[in-house]
């Protein structure tokens, strides 16, 4: 059992059917998730990467 960390929903996930990289997706919230440990269970969102056009917001 974890819990996903974006919306605290709890995930029925056997920590014997997974491995450490290995990429989930919630079904409550739909985000995707990595397992960064088995032992305990623990899993973390993967951040979308924004695309990088070159510029800076702050330089507006």
């Amino acid at each position: 059992m974890a819990q996903c960390p974006d919306c605290g929903a709890l995930l029925d996930i056997d920590k014997d059917d997974v491995e450490e990289g290995e990429t989930l997706s919630c079904p409550e919230c739909a985000v995707e998730l990595e397992v960064v440990n088995r032992n305990p269970l623990e899993l973390d969102v993967i951040e979308e990467e924004e695309e990088d056009n070159g510029e800076d917001e702050d330089d507006h």
